[in-house]
């Protein structure tokens, strides 16, 4: 008898009698999976459909003044609703780097975004990715505004864990339940949901003003497991792909140029396709591709810039013209769009306004310097005078009892390993670090990072998204096997306070 459930999803394929997976094969254990029985003792399938939570307390549409609510598109993810006499932001990420140093701002956001920052009735922040949650944003903010309410969904992850370290003083964040409307005001309110792949972390919103609801999924791979209001005035969601260190960043085996640039253009073609037919389905009556506009543009990540390319937005807004009526609205900063005029006549000229000619679209220059030195200045820490604070950090990490060992190597920017640097293995089934390879049977990856970076990583006790998204590694693995355990574990499940090297310091003497 076949003890197996497929996901028709991903086609991943479980074995329910050990727990651990067919397809793909020794990949992970599931954590838990709870079976229904029926009176015969068989296998029970339910469907849940729970009600949909937007549907609660429902808003009958009002008519909109032209002017009275108007988007207006900053950079990357970052939108400034005006409400009536409201106005909400969306992911500020609007000065500095994400993931470390490998994204920076393809657009050059309007002069004045600081300005419409200190002026907003709240923030939403979807999740703690730093191309959505950027402190080097919210400090500039916090330094003239540190009460401003910004509001969270209540993540297994805090979207805010690593406040209290980054320095940045803000004194107003409301973690709200999912599913559940926050009322503004008369007029206005929000619903925070989950999404159904990452749970532990990603969001996506509902806002509703007058009864008219806008929708934006930001980065969620399955936004609310897939329930999602249909015929919302305006639509808006990641298209751009590339946000992953895989494959551009891997080496050896079938890792050939020629497989990366087939595997990049078949991908990016599939979540174009997938996105269109997602807004056929849901048939928003505008639609607004967002929160893919950023570039690898420091000069040693040429390579990345070259190689990650991503999905055109007016290509995706063509393909959803052919097959939906969908209307479609590809932004610039600075531009703005007046949904009443929008849903009165779609064909208005006067329901975008488009930045002033000359306005300047793309950003040319980047402050490299000042956030490479906060980077590198951890190189020269004392921690790292000592052999010992690898023990100590990965006993901190607190992941072991798996069969993997990685081999991690210190290089410079052009991942050169560097001879002051470290080179060394750890073993993860018994958490030791020894001085060659087990002679046991065992998947090994080697992970070379930029020693800059892994230095400000392992000193704050950063999650390895830093690493991994932001480009900073180079990735060789034996088998060709995705830990999902290991990774998921650095990517999400570190301790929510940083090491105490203090301490460590203090036993060293």
């Amino acid at each position: 008898m076949d003890k197996s459930v497929r996901c028709t999803k991903h086609n991943w394929k479980l074995d329910v009698s050990t727990m651990k997976y067919i397809n793909p094969p020794g990949s992970f254990c599931q954590d838990e999976l709870v079976i229904e029985m029926d009176e015969n003792n068989g296998l029970l399938l339910i469907e849940l459909n729970p009600p949909n939570p937007w549907d609660a307390d429902p808003h009958p549409p009002e008519d909109l003044a032209f002017g009275e609510v108007q988007i207006t598109y900053l950079t990357h993810a970052c939108m400034d609703l005006k409400l009536g006499d409201k106005k909400m932001i969306f992911d500020p990420w609007l000065t500095g780097p994400a993931f470390a140093r490998g994204w920076w701002l393809l657009h050059e956001p309007p002069s004045d975004w600081l300005e419409r920052l200190c002026q907003a009735d709240l923030i939403y922040i979807s999740h703690m990715h730093s191309d959505h949650l950027s402190y080097p944003t919210l400090k500039k903010l916090a330094d003239r505004r540190p009460n401003i309410p910004i509001y969270v969904g209540n993540t297994e992850r805090p979207v805010f864990w690593n406040l209290k370290q980054s320095g940045v003083p803000l004194t107003n964040i409301h973690v709200v339940p999912f599913g559940t409307w926050q009322k503004v005001d008369q007029n206005l309110r929000f619903m925070i949901l989950m999404d159904g792949v990452h749970p532990e972390m990603d969001t996506c919103i509902i806002v509703e003003y007058k009864g008219h609801k806008i929708l934006n999924t930001v980065d969620c791979t399955r936004p609310n497991g897939g329930r999602l209001p249909e015929k919302v005035d305006l639509m808006m969601s990641d298209f751009a792909g590339g946000a992953s260190g895989f494959p551009m960043t891997f080496s050896g085996g079938k890792f050939t140029e020629e497989w990366k640039a087939q595997f990049i253009k078949t991908e990016r073609k599939k979540l174009l396709n997938y996105k269109a037919q997602l807004v056929k389905d849901l048939q928003p009556r505008i639609y607004c591709p967002f929160a893919g506009y950023f570039v690898e543009s420091h000069p040693s990540d040429k390579y990345i810039k070259e190689t990650n390319t991503k999905n055109d937005p007016n290509e995706l807004n063509n393909l959803i013209k052919k097959i939906s009526n969908v209307s479609t609205w590809t932004p610039q900063p600075g531009a703005v769009l007046d949904l009443g005029r929008m849903l009165k006549d779609p064909t208005d000229s006067k329901s975008i306004i488009n930045p002033p000619s000359g306005t300047k679209i793309y950003k040319d220059s980047w402050d490299f310097e000042s956030y490479l030195k906060t980077l590198n200045d951890a190189i020269e820490d004392e921690i790292f005078l000592r052999s010992s604070w690898i023990k100590e950090y990965f006993t901190w990490a607190g992941f072991k009892n798996y069969n993997l060992v990685i081999r991690m190597i210190e290089t410079d920017e052009d991942f050169n390993t560097l001879p002051t640097g470290y080179n060394y293995l750890v073993d993860f089934l018994d958490l030791s670090f020894p001085a060659e390879r087990p002679s046991r049977d065992h998947p090994y990856e080697e992970i070379r990072s930029r020693v800059g970076v892994i230095r400000h990583v392992v000193k704050h006790g950063l999650l390895w998204d830093d690493l991994y998204i932001g480009f900073q590694t180079r990735l060789q693995r034996d088998p060709d096997i995705y830990h999902h355990l290991f990774w998921n574990h650095f990517q999400i499940k570190l301790p929510l306070t940083p090491p105490n090297w203090k301490s460590f310091l203090m036993q060293q003497v």
